[in-house]
């Protein structure tokens, strides 16, 4: 089964580069500097920031659907980011690093399955899933600290 992990379009977030910190925080948004690597997962490119490197940490809305799983959370956003990732069968290294939890999606965006698993494990598990032909795309977020990392399609 192929499959398609896609990083985030950049465009909403254009008009955040490079406004100062008061105006990103009248917007809810925080500009903070990577200290380590890994550690600040930019989700339009799919990599961890080098420390030193300006991200974006905001609120987004990663299923906006009219269900019970309607779902917002905080994301990286490398400031400046504009080469959107897009791997398919193949596991980027930020998510292939961490433990993540994976949520199956049927076409009406309501869950059917979830678990933790590791980044090692993550592309059996997105084949199992992708075996249920209800399984309409899947969700991957990093378990430790619940923010949305990617969406996998297929491809």
């Amino acid at each position: 089964m192929s499959y398609v992990i896609a990083g985030l379009d950049p465009t909403p977030f254009r008009p955040l580069y490079g406004l100062d910190d008061a105006a990103l925080a009248g917007l809810g948004v925080v500009r903070v500097v990577a200290d380590s690597k890994p550690g600040f997962p930019c989700r339009v490119t799919l990599e961890d920031a080098e420390p030193g490197e300006s991200l974006l940490l905001l609120n987004y809305e990663h299923l906006p659907v009219a269900n019970p799983y309607r779902s917002r959370h905080a994301i990286f956003v490398r400031e400046g980011a504009e080469t959107l990732a897009r791997h398919i069968d193949e596991i980027p290294e930020q998510l292939a690093a961490r433990l993540l939890s994976v949520r199956a999606f049927d076409r009406y965006a309501m869950m059917t399955n979830a678990e933790v698993v590791g980044g090692d494990e993550l592309e059996m598990t997105i084949k199992r899933y992708f075996e249920d032909p209800a399984t309409e795309f899947l969700h991957v977020h990093n378990a430790k600290r619940g923010c949305f990392a990617a969406r996998v399609d297929r491809a």
